[in-house]
């Protein structure tokens, strides 16, 4: 008490010396020291001395022990002396551990080697011999780096929070400030949460901290007062609320309405004046400016004073002055730039001046030359007509020689005569050449033209030096327009360092102001440390009291001692007292506890053990399957409660006895009370035993009331019943009641048969405890496990049995699906067993009979088995016997099997398919050699070729050795013809009454085996029709290291569509937050299957794959129902085998977000609401989940198959197997389930690949095949004009190889049944073969030499895009191979095709045909395209049709306008223009390219666009790695193409996504690229590349390409559809009009348009796939507004003849149906016209044979006959219009529909075209003309 008396009078003491000890380190120990950069270097005279001063004393000198080291060493523990190694920055150690003391030049570390956060040394590596602050971004004046580091050459800085950039130079978001300005510090942003929401952090200005986007009706600088208008409190309340004062403005606060300013009287001079907005603005602003300045006010007065801020007050004028100096530098650089930029300014405009010179010298000597030319071509006309004067002179002479010839014949004159007369004339010749006029002309012309010569040369290069200067004008005038830019950016960074050096004389006045009033302050803090000192030492002497008082203290504890040795004897009453109080119940607690400990002992081990012995936990699953332990459930539930209030009793009890421990330690005069209490207690605790033992009993009986009263309902039901049925019925119920005692018998025989399970559980628990690999548990464990499965599989069948009899004559539907039920239980027993990952050991003796769990016609063409193996080899019966039997699959005649052996030291594959057996010896890795551990064998047959493989792995590590080894049936045998009820399947050996074939006929298996999986199913020893001579107890299985062999099990699971993970209580790894987010890896071939499902009540949340894209659906409660996320778009295709990552985040509780790959995909927001599940189903759910209430809103109820990883929550692992609830999964991911072997197709699909190998030189292949229908396209192949194909004709299967053909003679291959065909081509023949029977005929082509091919070569499964006479199959194609050239023979994986169209490439539906069906045509059967107009497309949302050819397909239509309407057939549209876009593939397809293309390629093209995305043109070869492109991105043109494996790229700066018609010209040349646009821009860029390696191939796309298309080059954005129009297409001068292909195009309408779907007159449809049922009830709402007066609406149909049909004819609706019966039908006629240009509503309700008709109002019914069979089944729905292949003849018109169609809904769905299976033809989506 004294101590807490004279605290008051210490605590000041206390502080003061605290405050004291503060300022004497503040002065001594420099806390607020600043390094400027370079300051704290170490200079050689320093270092010197400190080297010297531990050179001082020998290293080795001793002294004594009272003796110290001279300053620079230590003592050791041996007493001597050793230098400190400090690396020179200290001098002084710690004696005995030589750790540094007082490291100087800012480093630490025990040897001064480091540098302490925040500093960096003077060297990148090794120890620094200094450390200075971090340049982040100014070193010690403004260092905002927890550390920083070298890199590369430059430092890189690891900022603090609040910063950001490289050198921390400015603020993080969220923050405030200038980093760069000295005393300047990053703040938060502070808008008084006014800002928006959504964002993460607030937005203000980074620089100046003002609010951006302040909300709810506030303004200011921190959003802190409402804005004009509004008034209320903006910080804390935010309730700014708009004034209600006429307009007039308000109190900002109260809300006050304002007065007018009042008005001056009339009888001053003075004018009235009006106060308008701004005054009150200007008023709040000075209030708030008041307010601001007292905050500074109180901030400038609340700085501290002290040697710090002194020493930082000279840091900042170091600083001011540093800058002052460098900024009148950079001033003096700027006047230097400022001179050399004028002088740079006078000589260009001397060099403009000597340009405008020379432009006019050019001028004048063009003039000259101009004139020149003119006389040179006078001159050259002279001499022209010189030139023809001298002819004529010419032929004048010739006509004086002949006539002189002649004169002188007539005359006769003589030889002399006629000499003188030509002597005569040669001298008038001479005469006439020498005359001077002549010979002066002729030099003049001479001179003359050697003149124009000249003068010409000279203006040439006149021309010649004008033309580059006026080049470099452009370029001058761009140089000079930077620097006046420069010139600017200088002004203004001169006029900010004055406003710097300004503001920092400012400031440096204030702080020398400041700075002296510190000074005084320092004064008078000394003065008060001598005050202090006083009180300390009055304080000394007030201490004295209190350790008296300590004193006195210690002796009461000494007394207190005594007391506790009285209370612990009180305690050891009370607790004797307390244990007899609990023997009142202590029977009935240790017996409830023990009941309790006891069951849940037996299910904890029940569930650890399963677990443990299965490496997947599936037998587990098993068990729980077949509900065997629902019971042990019950009591354990049962026995835990009543062990819990017995607990609570004793608890309560030991609760209070130790609150009475607790409680005697305080005093010893409560011991007495407490004793009082404890005995309250002890009647408390017996009356609640005896309230314990009540609730029980009142629990039993009221169960048993329960029970008995339920019996007596039952008793009621069944005497109610016997009553009011018939004598009939009583009978039949009667037998139902004995046929259920039958199957309740054989229930609890199954429930006998697992009650051993219990006591095997018991031992597992015992032996698998310390399990290790060679543990003999393990093999207990497993024995167990196989006698209890055998106990199942031998009551199972007889089980199966007494159901199906029992359901026969079940007349109750309730017992009918409780025998459903335990149907499904066994399936899923089956499945688990199948899935039990355990080898099985084998004497020799010893035998399985497996359950294949494959149907055989599956085996027939394509056989693939894997098994792991281990012999062995110490076994005395190997050495003796080595040869061994190891399996058996096959008939029991021994003919048409598969087996294998070892025999001669090899492993032998065997089969034989009907005649005569094929062993194939894998004699590269003899037996002997094999491990003495696991390998794995695989064997193959296809066909008739066989294959083995053998994998020797490594236990350490992944690698392996690989054998094979290949062998061929010799005989015309190709199918494994197995029969159902004969075929067997013996692994390990066979039983004694069985006889093997002779290649097989060997001694039993010794060693372990396990099976892997049969044609890629997984199968497992365990699930097994019969053992024999299995014990594994004394032949434990052997422990396999599946290390080698599957790396990702420990990751990735295997889902077989009928199992599913369930992760109960999710929140247990973490917590639905603010972004809640859900990741998993999947990878699948299949079309569909769930992936994620969250279920809780009617709130739900599914993640699906629907057709290969995701599709997420969920419902959180919200008012306006499920919120649909689809990849619509089709960005990321899931299905192609291969692993892709998808994430969902779910944001801010109300915004859904779908990433791929690390992709955004889609994302949708949704009312605020949290996500309310604790449990997420995983690859699939319980059935009765699937069927339940949320059924409709999943797009399918189908397991996920496939392989899943990484699935976490919170970006939290969980392993899916060890996971309670998990169901039929395995580990692992085996690349055989994930190829795609099987196609289905529909009629208008295809699937197609290339090889660079003929098919009509020698190759054979061959494939299944599966159909009803009797006429399709199965194969299709060409090489020019020759044909390859297979096909079927009314039931047969024709070859056609280059018109030759051969055709089976059975003509019933539609039977739904599985066919083998094989097909082999020799130069020689033909050959066909189905099911083994073989047809062949001549090849004559015999003597022609083998075609090698160029380039790769398509071939075609399932139909063709091309023009041929079949159409396309509607079916199944799998297990197809080839054999050519030495390439070896596997079956196709249809997963690599590069071309998939509307196939499947997972399940096959087709089934058997219906009774009535196999005796007659059917109605839908194929028939043969005559044109190219019935094809399939080339990709998957397509049915292609050229555009050239819609008119043979539709029936031709009048142009002009019908006289029923009122609106024009087509609408306006400018001519030769198409209007694209609508779908993400909208597109023109061009097939024809000129052969000159791949040299030089000119496109020209107009286009006009809002768009700021879409793909203009695109042409590429197969593999797409030459191209050309032309695309819009962000607005702008891109022009790209490849040279080589470089990719040119042309970019427009302009954007021309501004709806205007703009020209463009690509060009690719031989070594340069052009892209020209209006004209006036012409980009350029050179290349170099070899024009024969650029080659393309058709197709040429315009406007859009084909899925898939174009992404392997192009950014995703612009690989879509181009939005808008494109005209006047011409490549290489040519205009091209006639697309081959046309999707989703149509023309460029001019004038308005609206929301909607436009079908234009050159034909089209939609396809809704799968989307709508044809059964037994739907209802179809739609709106139209036609064009024409006839044409089809709507149609869908289905395979087995079914048909609905809506459509117009002369202005009258009908709906036309056929139900399987007959058809039917109901049309409705209105008054008014159908086609007056306005929007009217058709309804068409179906229920049953029941189909109503309603068009605006007018009402029409129709009753067709009853289906009693009619069933709901989806079929694609075509909208507007329907190919004429699917039209029966019935229908009264097959137009398609002109005008359009919106708001179009299924069953009060809305349905979207855009996200349509297919647009077809000339149809516009969401755009319709209006007029």
């Amino acid at each position: 008490m004294a101590l807490i008396s004279a605290w008051p009078l210490v605590s000041p003491i206390l502080f003061f010396l605290r405050c004291f000890s503060s300022s004497t380190a503040s002065s001594g120990g420099g806390i607020f020291q600043f390094d400027i950069e370079g300051s704290s270097a170490v200079s050689a005279q320093e270092a010197t001395v400190i080297r010297g001063q531990q050179q001082a004393v020998a290293t080795g000198s001793w002294v004594p022990f009272a003796e110290r080291c001279q300053e620079g060493f230590y003592l050791t523990s041996s007493g001597k002396c050793s230098p400190c190694n400090c690396n020179g920055n200290a001098n002084r150690c710690l004696d005995g551990s030589g750790t540094c003391v007082d490291c100087q030049r800012n480093t630490t570390g025990e040897h001064c080697e480091q540098c302490p956060d925040g500093f960096i040394g003077d060297i990148v590596g090794g120890v620094p011999t200094f450390c200075q602050p971090c340049p982040c971004p100014l070193p010690a004046l403004a260092n905002f780096a927890v550390s920083c580091y070298r890199k590369s050459g430059s430092v890189r800085c690891v900022c603090k929070e609040n910063y950001a950039g490289p050198n921390c130079e400015r603020c993080a978001p969220g923050y405030y400030g200038n980093p760069l300005l000295i005393g300047s510090t990053c703040k938060k942003c502070d808008c008084s949460g006014n800002s928006d929401p959504n964002l993460i952090f607030e937005d203000c200005d980074e620089v100046t901290g003002q609010c951006r986007n302040c909300l709810r009706n506030t303004t200011g600088f921190k959003c802190e007062r409402c804005a004009p208008g509004y008034y209320g409190d903006a910080r804390v309340a935010k309730n700014c609320t708009e004034c209600n004062c006429g307009g007039r403005m308000c109190d900002s606060q109260t809300g006050e309405c304002l007065a007018d300013s009042p008005e001056v009287s009339s009888g001053t001079d003075c004018p009235t004046i009006s106060c308008d907005k701004c005054i009150w603005d200007l008023t709040d602003d000075i209030r708030l400016a008041v307010l601001a300045i007292d905050e500074s006010k109180s901030t400038l007065l609340s700085i501290s004073t002290g040697v710090a801020a002194q020493k930082r007050l000279n840091d900042l004028n170091i600083t001011a002055t540093h800058l002052q100096a460098a900024m009148s530098e950079k001033k003096n650089h700027a006047v230097l730039w400022t001179i050399q930029v004028d002088d740079a300014e006078d000589e260009m405009n001397d060099f403009l001046r000597e340009a405008a010179i020379l432009v006019e010298q050019g001028n004048e000597a063009s003039r000259r030359g101009l004139l020149i030319q003119r006389e040179t071509v006078e001159t050259n006309n002279r001499a022209t007509q010189l030139v023809q004067q001298l002819g004529n002179m010419r032929d004048n002479i010739q006509e004086i020689d002949s006539k002189m010839k002649y004169y002188t014949i007539q005359q006769e004159l003589s030889p002399e005569e006629i000499a003188q007369k030509l002597s005569v004339a040669e001298e008038m010749l001479k005469e006439i050449k020498h005359r001077k006029p002549f010979t002066n002309e002729r030099q003049r012309a001479d001179e003359e033209e050697d003149a124009a010569e000249e003068l010409l040369q000279k203006v040439e290069e006149f021309h010649e030096r004008y033309n580059d200067t006026r080049s470099l004008v452009s370029d001058v005038l761009e140089q000079l327009s930077d620097q006046d830019v420069k010139l600017s950016d200088l002004k203004e960074a001169i006029d900010q360092a004055l406003d710097h050096v300004l503001r920092t004389e400012d400031i440096n006045k204030k702080n020398t102001a400041s700075l002296q009033r510190r000074e005084e302050q320092d004064g008078k803090i000394k003065e008060q440390i001598d005050e202090v000192n006083d009180i300390l030492l009055s304080a000394t002497t007030i201490l004295a009291g209190p350790q008296k008082v300590n004193s006195e203290l210690s002796e009461v504890i000494k007394n207190v001692s005594g007391f506790y040795a009285e209370i612990d004897g009180a305690k050891k009453e009370l607790q004797e007292k307390l244990a007899n109080l609990s023997l009142f119940d202590d029977d009935l607690v240790e017996k409830a506890m023990q009941h309790a400990h006891n069951l849940r002992r037996l299910a904890d081990e029940l569930d650890w053990n399963l677990h443990g012995v299965d490496a997947n936990g599936l037998v587990q699953r098993a068990i729980n399957a077949s509900n065997v332990y629902e019971n042990i459930a019950g009591y354990i539930e049962e026995a835990n409660k009543a062990a819990l209030l017995a607990l609570n009793t004793t608890n309560q009890v030991n609760d209070a006895a130790v609150g009475i421990d607790t409680q005697i330690v305080y005093h010893k005069g409560k011991s007495n009370e407490l004793l009082n209490r404890a005995i309250e207690l002890h009647r408390t605790a017996d009356d609640r035993n005896d309230l314990t033992i009540a609730d029980t009993s009142r629990h039993i009986n009221g169960t048993l009331d329960r029970m008995n009263a339920l019996r007596s309902q039952l008793m009621r039901a069944i005497t109610k019943m016997q009553s009011a049925e018939p004598v009939e019925a009583r009978e039949r119920l009667e037998q139902a009641k004995l046929k259920t005692a039958e199957a309740v018998s054989a229930t609890m025989t199954v429930t006998q048969a697992t009650i051993p399970m219990d006591e095997n559980v018991r031992l597992w628990s015992q032996n698998l405890q310390d399990f290790q690999h060679n543990s003999a548990a393990y093999h207990s464990a497993v024995h167990s496990a196989g006698d209890a499965v055998k106990k199942l599989t031998e009551v199972f069948p007889q089980l199966l049995d007494k159901l199906r009899r029992v359901e026969q004559k079940a007349p109750a539907n309730n017992i009918s699906s409780s025998i459903q039920r335990i149907r499904e239980l066994i399936a899923q027993t089956r499945s688990v067993a199948s899935k039990v990952q355990v080898s099985m050991m084998f004497r020799g003796q010893s035998a399985v009979e497996v359950n294949p769990k494959i149907n055989v016609e599956e085996l027939k063409s394509f056989t693939s088995m894997s098994l792991y193996i281990k012999l062995e080899k110490d076994n005395p019966q190997l050495a003796a016997s080595p040869d061994r039997f190891i399996l058996y699959l096959g008939n029991k005649n021994a003919k048409n099997y598969i087996g294998l052996a070892i025999k001669n030291d090899n492993l032998v594959y065997i089969y034989n398919l009907g005649d005569q057996d094929v062993e194939i010896p894998l004699d590269a890795k003899p037996v002997s050699t094999w491990p003495p551990y696991f390998s794995i064998i695989k064997i193959e047959r296809i066909g008739r070729h066989g294959k083995m493989f053998l994998t020797v792995p490594s236990l350490s590590s992944t690698d392996e050795e690989k054998f094979i080894k290949k062998g061929e049936v010799l005989g015309p045998g190709s199918l494994l013809n197995l029969e159902p009820e004969n075929a067997v399947f013996y692994v390990g050996g066979v039983p004694q009454n069985f006889k093997l074939p002779p290649g097989l006929n060997l001694p039993g298996f010794i060693g372990c085996l396990e099976l892997a999986t049969l044609n890629d199913e997984v199968i497992s020893l365990y699930n097994f029709k019969h053992v024999y001579n299995i014990d594994t107890t004394t032949s434990p299985p052997c422990a396999r290291n599946k290390l080698a062999f599957t790396q990702s099990r420990a990751v990735s699971y295997f889902f077989d569509g009928s199992g599913y993970a369930l992760a109960r209580n999710i929140e247990r790894r973490g917590r639905f937050s603010q972004v809640t987010r859900f990741d998993i890896e999947v990878r699948t071939p299949t079309d569909n299957g769930l992936i994620l499902l969250m279920i809780n009540g009617s709130m739900f949340f599914s993640l699906e794959m629907h057709n290969g894209f995701l599709y997420l659906r969920y419902d959180f409660g919200f008012n306006t129902g499920p919120v649909l996320l689809e990849d619509s778009m089709k960005k990321a295709q899931i299905n192609d085998a291969k692993f892709h990552e998808i994430s969902i985040i779910y944001h801010n509780s109300k915004k859904m977000i779908l990433v791929v790959d690390r992709r955004h995909i889609k994302s949708v927001d949704n009312e605020r609401t949290a996500m309310p599940f604790t449990d997420i189903y995983i690859g699939g759910a319980p059935a009765e989940i699937l069927h339940s209430s949320i059924s409709s809103h999943l797009a399918g109820s189908i397991g996920f198959k496939g392989c899943m990883k990484g699935f976490q929550f919170q970006k939290k692992d969980f392993n899916l197997l060890e996971e309670p609830g998990t169901l039929g999964i395995s580990y692992g991911c085996p690349e055989d389930s994930l190829m795609s072997r099987k196609a289905y197709f529909n009629g208008e699909s295809f699937i197609a690949s290339s090889q660079k190998v003929s098919l009509f030189t020698e190759f054979e292949g061959g494939f299944n095949f599966r159909t009803l229908q009797p006429n399709g396209l199965l194969f299709y192949y060409s090489e020019g004009s020759d044909v390859l194909s297979i096909s079927m004709d009314r039931g047969a299967v024709v070859l056609n190889a280059s018109g030759t053909k051969i055709q089976s003679p059975d003509r019933n291959y539609n039977d739904g049944k599985t066919h083998f065909i094989i097909t082999s081509v020799t130069p020689e023949r033909y050959e066909l073969t189905v099911d083994d029977k073989k047809q062949s005929k001549k090849n004559p082509a015999k003597d022609k030499a083998g075609k090698s091919l160029d380039s790769n070569k398509k071939f075609y499964f399932g139909g063709s895009p091309l023009r041929t006479q079949q159409a396309n199959f509607t079916g199944c194609i799998s297990n197809a191979y080839f054999t050519w050239l030495d390439q070896e023979v596997e079956v196709e994986d249809f997963q690599k095709y590069s071309e998939k169209v509307q196939a499947s490439l997972y399940g096959c539906p087709v089934e058997s045909p219906p009774v009535a069906l196999l005796h007659k045509k059917g109605k839908n059967s194929s028939k043969a395209k005559g044109n190219r107009n019935k094809k399939v497309g080339r990709d998957k949302d397509k049915i292609s049709q050229p555009s050239s050819g819609l008119k043979k397909l539709y029936q031709e239509v009048n142009m002009q306008r019908d006289p029923q309407c009122h609106l024009p057939m087509n609408p306006k549209a400018i001519e030769h223009a198409y209007q694209f876009g609508g779908t993400a593939n909208s597109r023109q397809e061009f097939d024809h390219i000129p052969k000159d293309f791949n040299e030089r390629a000119q496109f020209s093209i107009s286009l006009k666009t809002h768009s700021s995305h879409g793909m203009v043109f695109y042409v590429s070869d197969q593999k797409e790695n030459n191209f050309m492109a032309l695309f819009v991105a962000h607005g702008r043109l891109v022009f790209m193409f490849n040279a080589g494996h470089q990719k040119i790229r042309i970019k427009s700066q302009e954007k021309y996504n501004d709806g205007l018609w703009h020209n463009v010209i690509f060009i690719r040349g031989k070594n340069i690229g052009r892209l020209i646009i209006d004209g006036l821009r012409v980009l350029e860029e050179p290349f170099s590349s070899n024009a024969n390696t650029w080659q393309v191939t058709e197709p040429l796309y315009i406007g859009g390409v084909a899925p898939g298309k174009a992404v392997k080059n192009i950014q995703i954005n612009s690989v879509y559809s181009f939005s808008g129009c494109l005209s006047n297409l011409q490549l290489n001068g040519r205009s091209i009009t006639s697309a081959s292909q046309t999707f989703s195009v149509t023309p460029c309408f001019e004038g308005p348009s609206e929301a909607g779907t436009y079908f234009s007159s050159e034909g089209g449809y939609v396809v809704l796939d799968e989307s709508f049922s044809l059964g037994l009830k739907f209802e179809v709402v739609f709106e139209i507004r036609p064009r024409s007066s006839s044409g089809i609406l709507l149609h869908g149909h289905s395979v087995n003849g079914e048909y609905l049909n809506m459509h117009m004819r002369n202005g009258q609706v009908t709906v036309k149906l056929n139900n399987g019966i007959r058809d039917f039908s109901t049309s409705v006629t209105l008054k008014q016209s159908l086609c007056d240009g306005r929007w009217h509503r058709i309804a068409v309700i179906r229920d049953a044979n029941v189909v109503q008709l309603d068009v605006d109002s007018e009402v029409n019914h129709v009753v067709g006959p009853l289906n009693p069979r009619a069933i709901d089944h989806r079929e694609p729905v075509f909208i507007g219009g329907v190919p004429e292949s699917l039209l029966t003849s019935s229908l009264t018109t097959r137009n398609s529909f002109i005008g359009c169609i919106r708001n179009f809904m299924i069953d009060e769905k809305p349905v979207s075209f855009s996200k349509a299976a297919l647009v077809s033809g000339a149809v516009s989506i969401n755009t319709c003309p209006a007029a």
